[in-house]
C-alpha cells in the first residue's frame, strides 16, 4: 500500500509542482515514484560543479532536500498541512565530474509533526556519492 496521501498519485502530478523552482534551474528531474520512495536525478554540469570541476557538495544537499521535501508534501493532506525542511546532513563519499547523480528518498519515520528521510545518491556507475538524512517539519495550515 502506498504511503502517499493520494493513493493514485502519479509522477506527472508531482512534476507539475517543480516548474520555476531551483529544481528547474539546476536540472533536477523527478524520475520514479514507488509505493514508499521518490527518485530523482541531477546533472553534473556547469550548474552543479564547484571550482575544481567536481560536483559541488551543496548541489548534492539540494538534490537530497528536494526529494525528501517533495515526498513529505505527498504524504500529508495538502488542505491541512504543509512541510518544510528542519534539518539536513550529508556525508560526501565520492565526487563526480560528469554524468548524472541519482537520488532516492525512503522514509525512516513518518510522524504527525515530523518526517525523517534517508536519501542515498549514486553516480552513473552505481557508486554512492552522498548519503543524507533530512528531517521535515509538518505544519498545520492556520485559519482552518
Amino acid at each position: 500500500m502506498p504511503i502517499w496521501f493520494n493513493k493514485s498519485l502519479t509522477l506527472e502530478q508531482i512534476k507539475s509542482l517543480t516548474p520555476h523552482t531551483m529544481n528547474e534551474w539546476i536540472g533536477i528531474e523527478l524520475i520514479e515514484l514507488g509505493e514508499d520512495f521518490l527518485k530523482a536525478r541531477m546533472p553534473v554540469d556547469h550548474r552543479t560543479k564547484q571550482a575544481y570541476g567536481m560536483l559541488h557538495g551543496g548541489a548534492s544537499v539540494t538534490l537530497a532536500e528536494t526529494i525528501g521535501s517533495i515526498a513529505s508534501v505527498m504524504i500529508v493532506d495538502p488542505e491541512k498541512f504543509y512541510c518544510v525542511g528542519l534539518e539536513i546532513n550529508a556525508n560526501h563519499i565520492r565526487s563526480a565530474r560528469d554524468g548524472w547523480i541519482t537520488g532516492i528518498a525512503r522514509p525512516l519515520h513518518i510522524g504527525n509533526s515530523t518526517h525523517v528521510w534517508d536519501i542515498k545518491m549514486e553516480n552513473d556507475q552505481g557508486k554512492i556519492t552522498c548519503v543524507s538524512r533530512l528531517t521535515v517539519a509538518v505544519l498545520k495550515i492556520t485559519g482552518l
